[in-house]
């Protein structure tokens, strides 16, 4: 590294210069662009999310906006057309940029509005990801995964290519965004990306099969009158046959024991789910409700009792009850056969 032509030092010709700006490329460059961005909508009247750092929010008056920034792709909803051009405005004097029109493609998501709904769809990437294992020909199953069978650390001999394994895992895990279809079956898979298999491969495979036939399919967001915020969860016990440990999983949705298991997870994602809602400035006018099929969980969100395989779990019991008991959630059982 020199001193640039022209502003050598005659007394230190081989001394650097400290740069008081960074560059493009540099590791510290990202995290300079973000907080030069950030404090420039400040300025124009926006407010950062406290719930998710990359969301910005306008209130003033009747006039609403919402900004997201994902390193230098911007997405901007606005209320009324005035507003929009009137932030752009400002947005471009401040920065070199450009008005791509309609939202329409973002991070790889194809982006089509129909009347008052939104289609979100990977259909070309879900096509590269079959690409790139060489099964663009194979024949479609009906499900992306054996509900009969359990993936084991040890059952089969392993797998050469792990890198290949883990590349195509990791397509699969963003591809989920859209296709919460494929969820189970990628999380089954990413439990063996350290040591895969060729039972865990043709499981993978599998899946690849599925895509093949449902590659079309989008996720539909649409308009609705009932504002009301819903979650189901459900947790097997010990369903791991190598560690014996549990796996949760829940669906949130806008319109030691296995009560431990399934307890505290969803109720959590529940309340960032519902402070997110309050930046946005959407009110819930009722309770979250909260569906489970394990009526111990049930039990225990609305007694507060102590019971010796529950003792250990005392915290979270705490903090589920005490949200039932301000209103924020209610919990109700629903049967496994639904």
């Amino acid at each position: 590294m020199y001193q640039p032509i022209g502003f050598r030092h005659r007394h230190f010709p081989d001394y650097v210069c400290r740069l008081r700006k960074s560059l493009y490329g540099l590791k510290q460059a990202p995290r300079a662009w973000y907080q030069r961005f950030t404090d420039f909508v400040l300025t124009i009247g926006f407010q950062q999310s406290k719930c998710d750092n990359s969301l910005f929010i306008y209130f003033h008056g009747h006039d609403v906006a919402y900004l997201l920034i994902y390193v230098d792709d911007i997405i901007l909803t606005t209320s009324n057309e005035t507003l929009r051009v009137d932030i752009m405005a400002r947005l471009a004097a401040e920065f070199d940029m450009k008005d791509l029109g309609p939202l329409s493609h973002f991070l790889g998501i194809h982006v089509t509005h129909q009347h008052n709904r939104m289609f979100l769809s990977q259909q070309s990437y879900t096509k590269d990801i079959i690409e790139r294992v060489g099964m663009h020909s194979c024949k479609p199953v009906a499900t992306p995964v054996d509900t009969k069978s359990k993936l084991s650390a040890t059952s089969s001999p392993i797998f050469e290519d792990s890198t290949l394994y883990r590349s195509l895992v990791g397509a699969l895990q963003y591809l989920t965004f859209t296709r919460p279809d494929i969820s189970y079956a990628v999380q089954q898979v990413c439990m063996h990306m350290h040591a895969p298999r060729i039972d865990h491969w043709n499981a993978l495979k599998r899946i690849m099969r599925y895509l093949q036939g449902t590659s079309s399919l989008v996720l539909t967001l649409g308009s609705f009158t009932d504002f009301s915020l819903r979650a189901y969860t459900d947790a097997d016990w010990a369903g791991c046959p190598d560690t014996r440990r549990s796996t949760l999983g829940y669906c949130a949705v806008v319109s030691r024991s296995s009560a431990e298991a399934e307890y505290r997870g969803v109720v959590a994602e529940l309340c960032w789910l519902r402070n997110l809602l309050l930046e946005l400035h959407k009110l819930l006018p009722k309770a979250s409700l909260v569906y489970y099929d394990n009526i111990s969980a049930v039990y225990l969100s609305g007694n507060l009792v102590q019971h010796q395989r529950t003792m250990h779990i005392e915290l979270d019991i705490h903090f589920v009850c005490d949200l039932v008991q301000r209103g924020t959630v209610r919990v109700l059982h629903v049967p496994s056969r639904y």
